[in-house]
């Protein structure tokens, strides 16, 4: 099976790609919240399909654990019920992790299938920690970092739990788009350990560039996830499809997240300079620029064309693959030795 190691990395690592993705379209639906409880949602392993199915009714079989809605509030099935004429509050537990109690078939799925994404992810992990054991004797670092993108991948799903009992709480859903980064940051590692690390040419300044970007990329990310929870506080108020009055207003975390986008393209442009003036040869640069012209155009685009369809998740999703490759780059870049 060690073979095969380096495609369960790179599947590991798309498996990882493709939560960031559908995470985006959560965020771009507004669909968070569109399941209540974790790991279940609305107490069903399989969404319901209709308000019927989450509204109480008299005469209705509730199995324990189930979800319904009811004068504005959730309540919890404590024992497989069969209801009567009257709602009888002595069978029901008062949800109290959020008050958030509504219903869309829509957002629920949504934020089911993110969710079905995130379980298939574990997956390729499992065979990624028990082939890399075989690595033990030969290369530690190996297991170390496969076990270590593993249980960090736990942490994530733990912290998505997170998330929505705190309903949406700004802080830890920037906690958790960083932890995301860190796994691949992880997963780019080991895959630079299996290659055959064809380098460039070493310079000190360019090396030393590429961990600044790096690190503007994860501040900006950052930043971004704050930005976008005042967009949703603006969607709560105003609505869903008045776009218009997603930045009105806006705060001033959104000026400094658009601020701080030229110096991350002076920064980059330095070191698309550096890597044509000395030759180094590193073709990720590139790429790195053509990721940073793409977040910037979405950028411009979700302010002054009031977020056309599908620009948020393009600017989630190339910003997380821009910090994957100059991660990966500043391996290839870095003085070994």
């Amino acid at each position: 099976m060690k073979k095969h190691f380096p495609l369960i990395v790179k599947i590991a690592l798309i498996s990882v790609y493709v939560i960031f993705l559908a995470g985006s379209v959560v965020r771009m639906t507004g669909s968070g919240m569109g399941c209540p409880d974790w790991p279940k949602c609305f107490g069903y392993y399989v969404p319901p399909t209709s308000e019927e199915q989450i509204t109480w009714q008299p005469n209705s079989e509730y199995k324990k654990g189930m979800i319904i809605v009811k004068d504005e509030a959730l309540f919890v099935a404590e024992h497989n019920i069969k209801t009567t004429e009257e709602f009888n509050a002595n069978n029901w537990e008062k949800y109290t992790k959020h008050n958030y109690a509504k219903f869309n078939k829509y957002h629920t799925w949504t934020e089911y299938i993110n969710r079905l994404s995130s379980a298939l992810a574990g997956i390729p992990f499992l065979f990624l920690i028990i082939i890399s054991l075989s690595f033990w004797r030969e290369n530690k670092q190996i297991t170390l970092l496969s076990f270590g993108a593993f249980f960090l991948l736990l942490f994530e799903a733990w912290l998505g739990k997170t998330v929505v009992d705190s309903n949406l709480k700004p802080t830890i859903i920037t906690i958790h788009m960083v932890g995301g980064l860190i796994i691949v940051a992880l997963l780019l590692w080991l895959l630079f350990i299996l290659s055959d690390r064809k380098k460039g040419a070493y310079n000190s300044l360019f090396s030393k560039l590429i961990i600044i970007s790096a690190v503007f990329s994860l501040i900006q990310i950052a930043l971004g996830t704050q930005v976008r929870q005042f967009i949703d506080e603006q969607v709560k108020l105003h609505g869903f499809e008045n776009k218009h009055y997603s930045l009105m207003n806006p705060s001033l975390k959104f000026y400094i997240h658009r601020s701080f986008t030229i110096a991350i393209v002076l920064v980059n442009l330095g070191l698309f300079y550096l890597n044509q003036v000395k030759g180094l040869g590193y073709k990720l640069v590139n790429w790195i620029v053509a990721l940073i012209f793409l977040e910037t155009i979405t950028g411009i685009l979700m302010y002054y064309a009031e977020f056309p369809l599908g620009t948020q998740a393009v600017h989630l999703l190339s910003g997380a693959i821009l910090f994957g490759l100059q991660f990966y780059l500043w391996l290839q870049s870095r003085k070994v030795g």
